[in-house]
Order: structure tokens, then sequence, then C-alpha cells
């Protein structure tokens, strides 16, 4: 993790919230006005308990906190945390680099058909990927490529 994580008090109390209605354990909550969204960084295996059956635990949230709510299942992989914060069966690989500046990008390769669908609606789920990977694994950038585009790449 790039630097120790604070929560603001509203994102403490979301946390505290989260944790009590699902029973599973969020290690970061990121209230994002600008997008009318909450995103809980799940530990890695309670997916499905923070989701409930059939959706019914963030449906609750939801109704409480009147915003959309978003999850992402952590992981020690940064790799692996960039693919989970998007729909991981899209995605057919991550690629994270190091640049000569000492920075680090994720490039996530995706069908090119479905890239639209990676990157979101105005761009929300790669914003979601670039805040969280920054957080966590000090990655300042995140593109969302096709195949054709990484073999170009390679090849530079």
């Amino acid at each position: 993790m790039s630097e120790k994580i604070k929560l603001s008090p509203d994102e403490f109390r979301l946390l505290s919230l989260f944790q009590s209605v699902t029973s599973a354990d969020a290690r970061d909550c990121i209230l994002d006005d600008k997008l009318q969204r909450v995103i809980f960084v799940v530990n890695r295996g309670q997916m499905g308990m923070a989701i409930g059956k059939g959706g019914s635990n963030i449906k609750q949230l939801q109704t409480v906190i009147n915003k959309r709510i978003e999850l992402v299942e952590h992981s020690d992989q940064p790799a692996e945390f960039v693919k989970n914060i998007f729909n991981s069966d899209m995605i057919i690989e991550v690629k994270i680099n190091d640049k000569m500046d000492g920075s680090k990008q994720a490039l996530v390769v995706v069908d090119a058909k479905k890239k639209g669908l990676v990157v979101g609606k105005d761009g929300r789920n790669v914003e979601k990927a670039r805040l969280l990977a920054k957080r966590y694994y000090n990655i300042t950038n995140v593109l969302v490529i096709s195949p054709e585009q990484l073999i170009k790449s390679e090849k530079m």
C-alpha cells in the first residue's frame, strides 16, 4: 500500500454501517459525491457476504444512504486488484508497467467490442480504477486497451 488510508468522519460512519448491515469486513470506504456513489473495498473472500442473498445487503444499504454502492474485492497483487475493480469476466489481462519517470501504469487489456462496457458511462469505472490503484499501489494511470493496442505498445 502506498500510504496510510485516511477516512473522513462520514466515510468512517459509512464503513461502520456497511459492516453492521453485511457482517463482511471492509477495509476502505470512498464517498464519491461527484458520481453519487460509495465505493467499499472488501477483504478477500468476503464479496458474497457483502452482497447478501439476491443482493439484499446492497439494496438495503443503497436505500439507507441513498447512493449507489460499488464493491471491490481487495488483493495483495496489484494486477489482480485492478482486475477486481472492473468486471473481471471482461478482462483479458492486466499488466503493470514501470515507466521511465519512476511512476507505474496499469494496462487493462479487453476485447475491443467490450471496451465501452469496461470503461463505463462517462468513464466512471476507469475513474474508480485510477482512484483505487493510486490509493493502494501508487499506480498513477490506468489505461483500457485492446489486444491490438497492447501488441503495438510492446513493439515500441
